[in-house]
């Protein structure tokens, strides 16, 4: 899985450097064996953001582009528009970029494993959760976005994650982008056309295994 998320992350064309972040030695291992670039990491991280401020301590970059190894299907492409909307972003308040997408199917828009977002008229972040938001109390139809595992943050916002901990709301939805809401910076979401899933289940793993077998074939 780690193979075809790092391909994905090499065929975007942007990215001076590229490293597999883990505590696993055998994920380690395995990452040798396939000529990937690898970095040890601590074993106590809570999040993959808190593993990304570590790894980030030695190697030297403005921006800082956290891909999650359990995205094989992600879009090269919108690894090349969250990193074109940081880089051309005038608003110093914004510490990183995160890319949604709208959400399709009632299974997922119920998934606690699919973590929600909801936007202001800019498309900052105002909200994540686990829980299908926004309510529709209103009766109008109600448009449920997906948050990707995908995000550019800047070197003041990887400080964020080395020198606070998680606060009230990212300790209880178990999102770890509320470290930096919580502590009142800007997080851009920028909306793409991506249907990458994240393999968090058995039953994922089986659906995208029949997406690459049909790619492949």
């Amino acid at each position: 899985m780690m193979w075809h998320v790092y391909q994905r992350a090499l065929s975007s064309g942007v990215l001076d450097e590229i490293y597999i972040a883990t505590d696993d030695l055998r994920i380690q291992e395995v990452a040798n064996a396939l000529n990937l670039k690898v970095i040890m990491t601590a074993d106590e991280h809570n999040t993959g953001s808190d593993r990304v401020a570590e790894a980030a301590q030695s190697i030297e970059a403005d921006y800082y582009i956290n891909i999650q190894g359990d995205e094989p299907l992600i879009d090269p492409n919108t690894i090349r528009l969250v990193v074109k909307e940081m880089v051309n972003c005038e608003d110093a308040t914004v510490k990183a970029v995160n890319a949604y997408s709208l959400l399709s199917e009632a299974v997922d828009i119920m998934d606690i494993n699919v973590v929600k977002v909801i936007t202001n008229i800019k498309n900052n972040a105002l909200a994540f959760s686990r829980q299908p938001i926004p309510y529709p109390q209103s009766g109008l139809p109600t448009k449920y976005y997906k948050q990707l595992g995908l995000y550019i943050i800047s070197q003041s916002g990887i400080n964020v994650f080395l020198n606070h901990k998680p606060q009230y709301l990212e300790q209880t939805e178990g999102v770890e982008m509320y470290r930096l809401l919580e502590l009142g910076h800007t997080i851009k979401m920028l909306r793409v056309h991506d249907n990458s899933i994240s393999v968090d289940t058995q039953q994922d793993l089986i659906k995208v295994n029949k997406i690459v077998q049909q790619n492949q074939g």
